[in-house]
């Protein structure tokens, strides 16, 4: 099995930063892309941000010059990080990745989601 955990949520105000974790453990033989979604109350979830397991990274246009990504292969870790944010940004993030797990076939897996509050 494969597991997405991410961490570092929070309310923070506008123009603050936070930085997202999300760590993918388990039986894995390799990892494709991984990347943050996210979904705010009464709308669909929204790709924010993608990166490839050769560093090519790929933005919303909502969050470009805001938010980076970034992923460290060896942990098997993608770190979302998010600056000047805004009320807009509001919304449970989702990790997800690629993975091939040992002795399976590519597949798509999600984390629980952590909920980011942008709020004075």
């Amino acid at each position: 099995q494969v597991h997405m955990v991410e961490s570092g949520g929070g309310l923070v105000q506008p123009g603050g930063s936070l930085r997202l974790s999300c760590v993918a453990s388990g039986s894995i033989f390799s990892i494709n892309a991984m990347g943050w979604h996210r979904q705010a109350p009464g709308k669909q979830r929204e790709l924010v941000a993608a990166i490839r397991s050769g560093g090519s990274t790929k933005f919303a246009d909502s969050v470009k010059g805001r938010f980076t990504i970034s992923r460290d292969n060896a942990e098997n870790t993608v770190y979302l990080q998010m600056n000047s944010l805004k009320p807009e940004d509001t919304a449970v993030y989702y990790c997800n990745a690629e993975v091939r797990p040992i002795g399976g076939t590519w597949d798509d897996y999600w984390g629980q989601g952590t909920q980011v509050t942008v709020s004075s």
